[in-house]
C-alpha cells in the first residue's frame, strides 16, 4: 500500500520503495519491505502496527538513525540516504528533533540547560520570542533551574519535548514518548505535542503502541509485516483499536 500526501501540501519527510534487510541466509529478516510514505509538514501523524511490524525501524531509518537496505529518504529538501557522518550529524543536529521513551537528560544539567543543550553544542544561540514560546507552551518556566532528579516524570518529558522543539527542526520523531509515563503525565505531553502542531505548524512523527495516543494524532498510518497496510485521518481511540484488532487478527483459511 502507498501512502500520499496532498500533492500541494509540502511534505516533511517521505520514504520512497524503502527495504530494510537485516542479517543474511536462513537469518535474514525483512524488516520493511517497500515502503512509500509522505508526511506532510505542520502534521502530527502517528505510526502502528503490531510488534514486529517495522514501525521502530521505519522511524529510525526516515530519522538517519538507521540506514536503509534499498530506496530513498529524505527530510525536507534533503536526500538522507548516503549522507556520510558529517552530513548525519548536520542533518539531525539541524532539521531533526527527538523524542523517546527514554527521556535522555544529562542529571548535572538543569532543566533549561538541557533545553538548550543541542543549540548550546551547535554554537547557536535561541531565538528568545521562540524560546519562550516553546517554554510557555511546556509550562515549566518555574522548573528551569531544577535538575531531572527534582522533576517528575513527565515534567522530564517535557524538557525533552522543549529541547526537540527549541531548534525548530523540519520534523520531530517521538518513538514512544508517553511509555515511562502515568496516564495523566502522558496526556499532558500528548496535548503539548498536538498543540506544537496546531499553534506552531510543526511536524509530528511518533511511534506508539497506544491507542489512546495515538487518538491526538491528524493521521494514523499502519504496519505489518514491514509494509503499509492502512491509514485513519481524524482517528479517534476506538477506530485505532479496531485496526490494530484486524492487524493482530489470525488468518483463517478457507475451504470449500
Amino acid at each position: 500500500m502507498t501512502v500520499m500526501v496532498d500533492r500541494h501540501a509540502q511534505v516533511a519527510a517521505r520514504a520512497s520503495e524503502v527495504w530494510k534487510v537485516y542479517g543474511s541466509g536462513e537469518a535474514q529478516v525483512l524488516a520493511l519491505r517497500g515502503v512509500d510514505v509522505e508526511f506532510e509538514r505542520g502534521r502530527f501523524t502517528a505510526i502502528m502496527g503490531p510488534s514486529g511490524s517495522g514501525k521502530s525501524t521505519l522511524m529510525h531509518c526516515l530519522a538517519g538513525l538507521d540506514t536503509v537496505t534499498r530506496g530513498s529518504v529524505s527530510i525536507g529538501d534533503t536526500t538522507v540516504t548516503g549522507l556520510k557522518d558529517a552530513g548525519l550529524t548536520k542533518l539531525r543536529r539541524d532539521q531533526v528533533g527527538f523524542i523517546f521513551q527514554q527521556f535522555n537528560l544529562l542529571p548535572t544539567l538543569t532543566a533549561k540547560e538541557n533545553i538548550l543543550l543541542p543549540l548550546s553544542i551547535a554554537g547557536r544561540k535561541p531565538d528568545p520570542a521562540w524560546y519562550d514560546t516553546v517554554i510557555d507552551t511546556v509550562g515549566l518556566r518555574d522548573r528551569l533551574d531544577h535538575r531531572p532528579s527534582q522533576l517528575s516524570g513527565g515534567q522530564q518529558q517535557r524538557v525533552a519535548c522543549a529541547r526537540a522543539l527549541v531548534s525548530r527542526p523540519d520534523v520531530i520523531f517521538a518513538d514512544e514518548p508517553t511509555g515511562n509515563l502515568d496516564s495523566r503525565s502522558g496526556a499532558e505531553v500528548l496535548r503539548f505535542l498536538r498543540n506544537s502542531v496546531r499553534e506552531h505548524g510543526q511536524t509530528i512523527v511518533m511511534v506508539t503502541h497506544d491507542p489512546t495516543a495515538a487518538a491526538y494524532a491528524d493521521r494514523v498510518v499502519f504496519l505489518a509485516d514491514g509494509q503499509i497496510v492502512s491509514e485513519l485521518i481524524e482517528p479517534t481511540a476506538d477506530t485505532v483499536l479496531d485496526t490494530m484488532k484486524k492487524l493482530d487478527a489470525p488468518v483463517t483459511e478457507v475451504t470449500n
